[in-house]
């Protein structure tokens, strides 16, 4: 039975969070694609996940027969978290900017599943599992454009799920989010909406092909 892993970072409501809209999007045409599938869901707003303590960081890197009860807790917790997105044969992930970058809750989520020596490093045991990333973001930091230099999430998450865990990385980025809420960017709302629908397009697309790869 295939397993979907899906996790919202967003503080806001699908109804008003580009990032959960999208990426129920591509929950909903995954499970028309494996009805009978598991969904292991996380909204890391709501239930955030604890961020990472010395005693599980140190757990991480040392033998279980060393561990102190305090360390045997710890990584009871977090391994709870790295077993989730083994298990998953896909995974998207709603990953708004937030100041230019992922909210802390992803983050803490993230310092919680990279543990090198298992999912992290050349033996990774995530290792071409697909992962879509939601990337939404309130303007835009595409090639050319002013703020291109402050684009910190798509070179981070990079870095971390393709580079560092082995996975096989796609990014699906609804922009200019702020147009319709921010008069000074009025002028911006149908670039925003057309990239909001292309969006909802290329969410769906991509369900289909991973849910089609999977499948084979």
């Amino acid at each position: 039975m295939a397993t979907l892993l899906h996790i919202n970072s967003s503080v806001f409501p699908a109804s008003a969070s580009a990032s959960r809209a999208v990426a129920e999007t591509f929950r909903k045409t995954w499970l028309e694609q494996h009805p009978n599938a598991t969904v292991i869901y996380r909204d890391l707003s709501v239930d955030p996940v604890p961020h990472i303590t010395a005693a599980a960081h140190i757990a991480g890197l040392s033998d279980a027969s060393e561990h102190t009860p305090e360390q045997i807790a710890a990584f009871a917790e977090r391994l709870k978290f790295i077993e989730e997105l083994e298990q998953a044969d896909a995974v998207v992930i709603g990953a708004p900017m937030y100041n230019y970058t992922i909210p802390s809750t992803l983050k803490a989520w993230l310092d919680n599943v990279v543990l090198f020596g298992r999912t992290a490093g050349e033996t990774s045991t995530v290792k071409d599992t697909p992962i879509t990333v939601i990337a939404s973001r309130g303007g835009s930091y595409e090639p050319g454009t002013p703020k291109e230099s402050y684009e910190y999430v798509r070179n981070y998450l990079t870095a971390i799920f393709a580079d560092t865990l082995g996975m096989d990385l796609h990014f699906i980025v609804p922009e200019l989010t702020m147009a319709p809420v921010n008069p000074a960017l009025k002028q911006l709302i149908p670039l925003y909406e057309a990239s909001r629908e292309r969006a909802f397009i290329f969410a769906a697309n991509r369900a289909k092909e991973v849910a089609a790869r999977i499948a084979a």
